[in-house]
């Protein structure tokens, strides 16, 4: 069986700007910060087709989407509104005109300006896209009409669908593995393409060529979101009801039974609740209610369902029902992996994650679900499209390192080489037991607020005051020895082994031996070991190099012993 997924704008995961919140059945509105995802700073890089990109490029970046049955193709917009795809192109997924695959970057000059609220992809691949002014565009595979043109002619740049839909303002759309779905601003839910199993909704099993509205009983409802399995499709309306219809072989449209279903089906199993989100994975199904309370149902192979084994369930079941309130869940369909946020900010997963079965759900590190696509689902594609929007919060981490060496806010400077280093004493006390050990010592009021540094260099002792506010450094091998050396004095033991890492990997032939002297000299035996294994496979080389014999003669002679008991003079 192909794959398939739908990805929705982090700001549209429940319910539509259009729309106002479902007046659910105990006759309350939910509050914003119920009916909204929270937003999470997310790392694009996360997923690895990122790291081709420079920083520049990177945050130029507003939403993004990782898609395709390898997870090889992107698509993302910039802040400018210019859209931009690479990858692999199977189907001509990337709508480049072409069916070359791209490594770097092309500007899809036709959707450019277009605000993007929704995008979603199949498994052919197929993509659908809706802008702010409700037009529908779509492109990629098309064997089975899904997009929506009337033709299966594979779509190798984006068209507007138009057919069914011209006076309709498009808000939200889903794909299934070869069909689509597409949500208006009035609440009413059009659906085309392949059809084999009812995932359409007309009542038949014959493939749609065109959009076509789904009604039966929901021809009076107003929906305010849309989802899509492989072949099921699923939709809530305003208060909180859910439908399904199309494939039902594993349960995954929750009715109870396991048999198709060609129109619009309400899920009993939830008749008594108001489902605020919901999410559909390869085969199986979440839903999110008002109350952040959580259900399940559909394939569970995996344990996707999270209920602790791997039986299927054709009615929704009860999770976490053991944890404090779920405000987000996730699930993608083209994994059987499945994922959900607390109100504390915990990320929970469970399901097949990077091949292992997870039954129960897992408490994870991540602060984001998206987080968990990225490193755990195989293949790592994003369950929606990514926003990328950067609000004025930073970190507790990112606001010091925007504080170093900043003359408005310190309270403290370093004269080294006649420059001055800005910092925080506070900072530097919970930072380095050194410092902490100086100020409460010696430290007062009426001291000095400049502190004389003449045994270290600049470019060393920035970067040390820096590692303090940022855990990172970066300076070229040779002032690495500095800072190796000023490691060892303070005994930061983690910036010691910092150092050694930049020293190995800036290793080379005219440096090696004084990099070798220096390991010896600063007590750093694994630098060493390493340092003295370069030289010796690098022998000859390194023993004609100035830095060999300007070394003093006892490390020298200890070098060649050492040498020769390793057979490194032996013909």
């Amino acid at each position: 069986m192909e794959r398939s997924c739908s990805v929705k704008s982090r700001d549209s995961i429940t319910h539509q700007d259009h729309a106002p919140a479902p007046p659910c059945s105990r006759g309350h509105t939910p509050p914003p910060s119920q009916r909204r995802s929270r937003r999470t700073m997310v790392d694009v890089t996360k997923w690895p087709l990122f790291s081709l990109m420079e920083g520049e490029e990177l945050s130029s970046i507003r939403q993004a989407c990782v898609f395709g049955t390898s997870a090889n193709e992107v698509i993302y917009i910039t802040h400018n509104d210019d859209v931009y795809v690479f990858g692999l192109n199977c189907s001509n997924c990337l709508g480049t005109g072409d069916s070359q695959s791209t490594i770097l970057p092309k500007k899809l000059d036709f959707l450019s300006g277009r605000k993007v609220v929704s995008l979603s992809y199949g498994s052919g691949p197929h993509i659908l896209l809706a802008t702010e002014e409700g037009e529908l565009f779509a492109w990629g595979h098309n064997g089975y009409s899904q997009l929506g043109n009337g033709t299966t002619n594979q779509g190798v740049a984006p068209v507007l669908v138009s057919a069914s839909l011209l006076n309709k303002r498009v808000t939200e759309v889903a794909c299934g593995s070869h069909h689509s779905l597409a949500l208006t601003n009035t609440g009413e839910v059009y659906a085309w393409g392949y059809n084999n199993c009812g995932q359409v909704g007309s009542g038949s099993t014959a493939n749609q060529p065109t959009p076509r509205r789904v009604s039966n009983c929901l021809q009076n409802k107003v929906v305010v979101s849309i989802t899509c399995g492989q072949t099921s499709s699923l939709a809530v309306v305003e208060n909180g009801e859910v439908y399904g219809w199309g494939y039902n072989g594993n349960g995954q449209l929750g009715l109870g039974n396991n048999g198709n279903q060609l129109t619009p089906c309400r899920l009993v199993g939830l008749q008594s609740l108001c489902v605020l989100q919901i999410v559909s994975g390869y085969a199986h199904s979440l839903a999110l209610t008002d109350e952040g309370l959580l259900y399940a149902w559909g394939t569970n192979t995996y344990g996707q369902l999270g209920t602790g084994n791997k039986s299927n369930q054709l009615s929704p079941v009860q999770i976490m029902a053991e944890k404090e309130r779920i405000v987000e869940i996730a699930a993608c369909h083209s994994t059987h992996t499945s994922a959900a946020k607390t109100q504390s900010g915990q990320v929970y997963m469970w399901g097949q994650c990077r091949g292992q079965s997870i039954v129960l759900p897992f408490l994870t590190h991540f602060s984001c679900t998206d987080d968990v696509f990225a490193c755990f689902a195989t293949p790592s594609v994003m369950w929606r499209l990514l926003s990328m929007e950067h609000d004025d919060f930073l970190t507790v981490s990112q606001s010091l390192k925007k504080e170093f060496d900043s003359p408005e806010t310190a309270d403290l400077k370093f004269s080294v080489d006649g420059k001055y280093i800005h910092v925080h004493k506070a900072v530097l006390k919970i930072r380095c037991e050194h410092f902490r050990s100086m100020f409460q010592s010696h430290w007062n009021e009426d001291m000095k607020e400049v502190i004389e540094i003449d045994q270290f260099t600049y470019p060393v002792y920035r970067s040390f005051l820096e590692f303090l506010y940022t855990d990172n450094i970066d300076l070229p091998p040779e002032d690495a020895i500095g800072l190796l050396d000023l490691a060892t004095s303070y005994c930061e033991n983690r910036l010691k082994r910092l150092c050694q890492h930049i020293i190995k990997r800036g290793i080379t032939i005219e440096n090696a031996f004084s990099l070798l002297a220096a390991a010896v000299r600063y007590d750093a035996e694994d630098l060493e070991e390493f340092c003295f294994k370069f030289c010796v496979n690098h022998l000859t080389e390194v023993t004609q190099t100035a830095a060999f014999w300007q070394i003093e003669g006892n490390l020298l002679k200890e070098f060649i012993c050492r040498a020769s008991r390793c057979g490194a003079f032996k013909n």
